[in-house]
Formats: C-alpha cells, sequence, structure tokens
C-alpha cells in the first residue's frame, strides 16, 4: 500500500505521533475534519474539471452570438 509516496511503516510512525501529540481523545474529530476538508477539495476539484471540460467543448465563436440551428437561414 503506497499513497503519495508514504508506504505503511511511514503511515504508522506519522499515525503513532499524531496519538502522541493530539491524544487519544482528540485524534478521532480530526480525522473525521480531516476527512471531510478533503471531501470538499475532491469535490471541488471535480467541478471544476467539469467546468473546463465543458467550456473546452463549447464552439469558439469570434465576435458574433452563436445561434440555434432553427434560427440559421436555409443554406443554398
Amino acid at each position: 500500500m503506497n499513497i503519495f509516496g508514504v508506504g505503511l511503516p511511514e503511515m504508522a510512525v506519522i499515525g503513532a505521533v499524531a496519538l502522541l501529540v493530539f491524544g487519544p481523545k482528540r485524534l478521532p474529530e480530526l480525522g473525521r475534519t480531516l476527512g471531510k476538508t478533503l471531501k470538499g477539495f475532491q469535490s471541488a476539484s471535480k467541478e471544476f474539471e467539469r467546468e473546463i471540460n465543458k467550456a473546452m467543448a463549447e464552439p469558439e465563436v469570434s465576435g458574433e452570438v452563436a445561434k440555434p440551428v432553427e434560427e440559421l437561414p436555409p443554406s443554398d
């Protein structure tokens, strides 16, 4: 298991240090807060990616307002 270049032994050391620094009562609360924060960043990132993809898919119009196909004059 390798997350962000950090393996299982490193994660165990980080967890032990966090346990010593914050204590067993506060550690679950910090974990929940961190999880909610990461979920918020992930959803914001997905929304940003969706908006970028939507903008990239729109046709470019130079100086004119795009008209729906129904309003265009018939081609000869």
